[in-house]
C-alpha cells in the first residue's frame, strides 16, 4: 500500500527530505506546501506527480494523505503538527520539535489522540556508527552507562550560514535548542534516563561578531546519577568539516566512536559524507513510515524527545543566567 506524504516546508532541509522520501519504496510525495509557491514548485519538481501549494491547511488535511512531514522553520512545527494530528495524520517533525514543553505536549496530544504516530527527526540515531554504538550498549558491552562525553565540531559558513530566525533565540530557541537537541537526544538515548539538571557556558570562537555564540558546553546530570558533558562547536573554518567523538563509560567498559579515524575526513572538501553519516535521513524517514504502518516499533519515542527538549531549554536558560538549571516538573 502506498504511503502518501505532504511535506510542509520549502527550505534547504525540506529539499533533503523530498530527496530522501523519493528513494523509498511504497512512499509517494503528494504535496509540497509552503508560503512561497516558487520554492514549493522547485521542490515538487523533484518528484513526479507532486503538487506544490501555498494552501498548507488543505495539503495537511487532504483525506488522501497518510502522513505529514513537518520540516519548516521551528516556529511552524507545533501549529502544523497539531493541525495534522487533528486531521488524523501520522506526523514526522524535524528537530527541535517545538520551542516549549507546553507546545510539545499539545503536539503529542493532537497526534496520539487521533491514534497516529508522532516521530521527531533525530537523525543521529540513524547514522550507522551511532546505531552500532547503541546496539553494543544494548548487548551489555559497557554495562550500565555512567559517564558520557560528546565532542561535536563542524564547519559552517559564518556569518552567512544561518538566516535571521535561526539567529534569534526567540524564534530558534537558542543554540542548545536549535542544534543541541542532536547531542542531547543522543545522551538521553544512551544514558537511559531523564536529565534533571543542566549547566552551560557559551562563547564566540571563529564568528565573534555573530549575535548567537557559535560554541557551547553543557554539563547534564541525569535522574539515575549519570553525567554527560557535551561540547558543541559550529565554528570550524572549513565548510563541510565534521569531527565528532563519543566516549561512553559504563560499569563494565568503555565504548568509543570517533569520526576523526574515518578516511577522507581530513580533506578540505570531501565529496562524500563520512561513513558514520551515510544515508541516515532516508533510514529515518523509512522507519517513520514503517512505524506508522505498524511494521516496526517506534525508535524515537515522544517521551525521549520531550526529555531532550526539556534539557535543551534548560541549557539555554543556564547560558543566560550563568547558573545550573534544574528541569522543573512542568518540563518533565
Amino acid at each position: 500500500m502506498t504511503f502518501s506524504v505532504t511535506v510542509v516546508g520549502t527550505g534547504a532541509f525540506a529539499r533533503e527530505h523530498v530527496l530522501a522520501l523519493r528513494t523509498l519504496d511504497g512512499v509517494r510525495v503528494a504535496r509540497v506546501a509552503g508560503t512561497d509557491l516558487r520554492q514549493a514548485a522547485e521542490l515538487a519538481a523533484l518528484v513526479p506527480g507532486a503538487v506544490p501549494t501555498t494552501d498548507i491547511a488543505s495539503a495537511v488535511a487532504d483525506p488522501a494523505i497518510d502522513g505529514v512531514d513537518v520540516c519548516n522553520a521551528t516556529p511552524g512545527h507545533a501549529p502544523w503538527t497539531i493541525a495534522a494530528g487533528r486531521a488524523g495524520k501520522h506526523v514526522h517533525v524535524e528537530k527541535p520539535a517545538a520551542l516549549s514543553i507546553e507546545s510539545f505536549d499539545q503536539m503529542v496530544e493532537a497526534v496520539h489522540g487521533a491514534d497516529r504516530t508522532l516521530m521527531v527527526g533525530q537523525t543521529v540515531r540513524f547514522q550507522p556508527a551511532v546505531a552500532e554504538l547503541h546496539e553494543r550498549l544494548e548487548r551489555g558491552d559497557a554495562g550500565v552507562p555512567r559517564l558520557l562525553h560528546i565532542t561535536w565540531y563542524t564547519g559552517h559558513v559564518w556569518p552567512g550560514g544561518w538566516r535571521g530566525w535561526q539567529l534569534d533565540p526567540v524564534a530558534s530557541g537558542g543554540h542548545p535548542v536549535h542544534n543541541g537537541t542532536h547531542a542531547l537526544d543522543l545522551a538521553v538515548w544512551l544514558m537511559r534516563s531523564e536529565p534533571v539538571e543542566v549547566f552551560g557556558r557559551d562563547f564566540p570562537t571563529f564568528a565573534a561578531e555573530m549575535p548567537m555564540p557559535d560554541s557551547f558546553h553543557l554539563l547534564v546530570r541525569f535522574a539515575n546519577g549519570a553525567l554527560a558533558t557535551i561540547e558543541l562547536c559550529y565554528a570550524l573554518t572549513q565548510p563541510g568539516r565534521f569531527l565528532r567523538r563519543v566516549v561512553l563509560c559504563g560499569t563494565n567498559g568503555t565504548l568509543l566512536h570517533d569520526t576523526d579515524a574515518e578516511p577522507g575526513l581530513s580533506t578540505p572538501r570531501h565529496a562524500e559524507p563520512p561513513a558514520s553519516l551515510e544515508g541516515a535521513l532516508a533510514r529515518q524517514l523509512a522507519h517513520w513510515v514503517a512505524a506508522a504502518q505498524g511494521r516496526e516499533p517506534l525508535r524515537v519515542r515522544p517521551s525521549e524527545s520531550r526529555a531532550a527538549l526539556a534539557a535543551a531549554i534548560a541549557g539555554q536558560r543556564s547560558l543566560r543566567s550563568g547558573r545550573p538549571v534544574r528541569i522543573g516538573e512542568e518540563a518533565r
